[in-house]
C-alpha cells in the first residue's frame, strides 16, 4: 500500500486515485476509498456524494469552484501535479481554502517532490502523496527547512512585518 504524509508523519494511504480512460464519464468508480476525477464527480454527484469513501481529484485545468455545491461534504479533495513544474495546483488549493472555505483534507498528488512540500503547505495542502521514487522521511525533513515565511498566505495570513511588536524610534538608533 502506498504512503502519504499527513499530520507531520507518513502513514498508509487508504485512498486510491482512479484514472479512467478518456470518454467514459458515466463509468462507476470501483468500490472502496477512491478519488475520482472532477468530470466523473460532476456527472454522478447525486450517487457519489452519498459515498463517504469517495473524494475528488482536480486536474490542472479543472475549475475548483465547480465543487462549491458539495464542498462541505467532501472528506478529501486532491489536486494533481502531472509535472512538478506545473504550478496551477497552488492556485487551485488557495481557491479551495480561501474562497470556498474548504476545511477537509487537501492532498497534493502526482509529481510531488520533497522540496515542494513547504510551499504546498503554505497554500493549504495538508496531505501529500509523493512521487513513487521519493521517500517520506526525506520529505518530512525538507518540510522543516524553513521556520518562518515573510509573505502572508493560507497558513499564516499576516506577513512577518505585521506580526508581533515593531521597534519604535528609540530602537532604530541602536
Amino acid at each position: 500500500m502506498a504512503e502519504i504524509i499527513r499530520g507531520g508523519r507518513a502513514e498508509a494511504d487508504r485512498f486510491s486515485v482512479w484514472r479512467p480512460p478518456a470518454g467514459v464519464e458515466g463509468q462507476i468508480p470501483p468500490p472502496g476509498p477512491v478519488l475520482v476525477p472532477l468530470a466523473h464527480w460532476l456527472a454522478g454527484a447525486e450517487t457519489l456524494q452519498g459515498r463517504r469513501d469517495t473524494g475528488v481529484w482536480l486536474a490542472p485545468d479543472d475549475d475548483p469552484l465547480a465543487l462549491a455545491p458539495w464542498i462541505d461534504g467532501l472528506a478529501v479533495v486532491a489536486v494533481d501535479f502531472p509535472k512538478f513544474t506545473d504550478g496551477r495546483g497552488y492556485s487551485s488549493a488557495y481557491l479551495l481554502r480561501n474562497r470556498l472555505g474548504y476545511r477537509g483534507e487537501l492532498r497534493a498528488i502526482g509529481d510531488v517532490l520533497p522540496d515542494q512540500l513547504a510551499y504546498l503547505k503554505r497554500v493549504g495542502f495538508d496531505a501529500f502523496a509523493l512521487r513513487p521514487d521519493k521517500k517520506p522521511a526525506q520529505a518530512l525533513a525538507a518540510m522543516g527547512a524553513f521556520s518562518e515565511a515573510y509573505q502572508g498566505s493560507t497558513d499564516q495570513p499576516l506577513p512577518v512585518f505585521r506580526r508581533g511588536e515593531r521597534p519604535g524610534p528609540a530602537e532604530w538608533k541602536r
